[in-house]
């Protein structure tokens, strides 16, 4: 049985290494991950800068689950199974739209915003329509950020929302609007895409784009971080702390993960010469020099929030070997693209570093469907892979359930 086969894996997993062949490369266990992860836990989905206006709306694929995230006329988030309440059709079809009501195209059955049948023609007087709305998603926004999740019984986004607050409402998501969006595909198992998210150790060798900018080191404290580093941050914290900007790693957990670093020195932004992005400034902030906040959250959602822009990155499994990574970069609401940013400076760096974080995950994928793979140890910078394989560890053994299974993932 396949659970009995989970059990074993999670037995065999040694803390502080890879996990075991399976879990990145079989099918199976592929569908069991979309169960336990992507079906029980809230999932990142998109800004509302997305969905303006009443009636747009965006869609995911969440394993078989079709959803569509869409504002109501009273210019509510809300998000519904994109399923039709007839026959099971996919209503909306495109990945991003406006429209005044969900028209089912299969047999044109009718949707208010709010989900509710309004018309089912050719049915018998005799039809109940308010007992065939679309079947609701459980949502929350957060500082601009939509999540949605599937589950009949959502865990708590309690502890999330209060950790990063402090550290994002300032940036003001919700008053940003979409300078560009692009979706690549990777020939990777999800975790593998998460798990070279979570570590720079690969940064000097493959991003050297990312890094006129990026400080390598995670941790303030790290006891690899370069001298010159730590006075850069000592003079980033004071100017931080006196406008009242948290900068210190959040409690997370193996959840999330949210701390502000600066940039390198003498530079401001995520460009080829370190120069800010977009002048237009995000919020209402008049300092340019306030690093970048970066932000993980189990399991598909990564973002950085900079003084000129913000980017959002959301990541959905496709299949065993084949993952969906978006990328948003939001601007302030009333920057004028032409005059305050040109969109080629604004997204080059992150175009480039996804693409090489593309081949980086698409190689070892394919290295791990080597027989000779043997989960390897995490060097001390990796911590966050760490987390991340003993957070995936406890969903796999809460699915398969039995206190025996979480020993095992523990």
């Amino acid at each position: 049985m396949l659970n009995d086969r989970i059990a074993r894996l999670l037995q065999e997993r040694k803390p502080g290494h890879s996990l075991p062949r399976d879990f990145y490369v079989d099918e199976e266990i592929f569908r069991a991950d979309m169960r336990a992860v992507f079906e029980t836990d809230w999932l990142f989905a998109c800004s509302v800068a997305e969905i303006p206006r009443p009636g747009d709306y965006v869609t995911m694929q969440i394993g078989d689950n079709p959803v569509v995230i869409l504002r109501n006329r009273d210019g509510e988030v809300v998000a519904f199974h994109n399923s039709c309440r007839h026959r099971g059709s996919m209503i909306c079809q495109k990945e991003q739209g406006r429209a005044n009501r969900l028209v089912c195209p299969y047999h044109q059955w009718v949707y208010e915003l709010d989900g509710t049948l309004i018309n089912a023609r050719q049915m018998p007087e005799s039809f109940d329509k308010s007992t065939h709305s679309l079947a609701p998603v459980h949502v929350e926004v957060i500082c601009g950020m939509v999540y949605v999740c599937i589950s009949d019984q959502p865990p708590s986004l309690a502890a999330f929302r209060a950790g990063v607050t402090p550290y994002i409402a300032p940036h003001m998501p919700d008053r940003t609007k979409v300078a560009f969006s692009t979706t690549i595909v990777e020939e990777a198992n999800w975790k593998l895409v998460i798990e070279n998210n979570r570590e720079c150790y690969h940064c000097a060798g493959n991003h050297p784009e990312l890094l006129v900018t990026l400080v390598e080191f995670a941790l303030p404290d790290d006891p690899l971080v370069a001298a010159q580093f730590q006075s850069l941050m000592d003079r980033s914290t004071a100017r931080w702390d006196s406008l009242g900007l948290p900068h210190k790693p959040a409690d997370g957990g193996t959840e999330f993960r949210c701390i502000r670093l600066p940039f390198n020195e003498n530079c401001l932004s995520f460009t080829m010469d370190g120069g800010l992005a977009c002048k237009k400034l995000v919020a209402d902030f008049t300092e340019p020099d306030l690093g970048s906040v970066r932000m993980f959250r189990v399991p598909n959602n990564w973002n950085h929030f900079l003084s000129d822009h913000i980017i959002q990155f959301r990541v959905l499994p496709l299949s065993a070997n084949r993952t969906a990574v978006k990328t948003t970069w939001l601007v302030h609401e009333d920057a004028v693209e032409g005059v305050d940013y040109d969109v080629e400076r604004l997204t080059e760096v992150w175009i480039a570093t996804n693409d090489e974080d593309r081949i980086l995950a698409e190689n070892n994928h394919r290295g791990i469907l080597s027989k000779a793979y043997r989960p390897g140890p995490y060097a001390p910078s990796e911590f966050m892979l760490r987390n991340f394989a003993d957070w995936y560890a406890g969903k796999m053994a809460d699915h398969i359930g039995g206190p025996a299974a979480r020993m095992a993932a523990e």
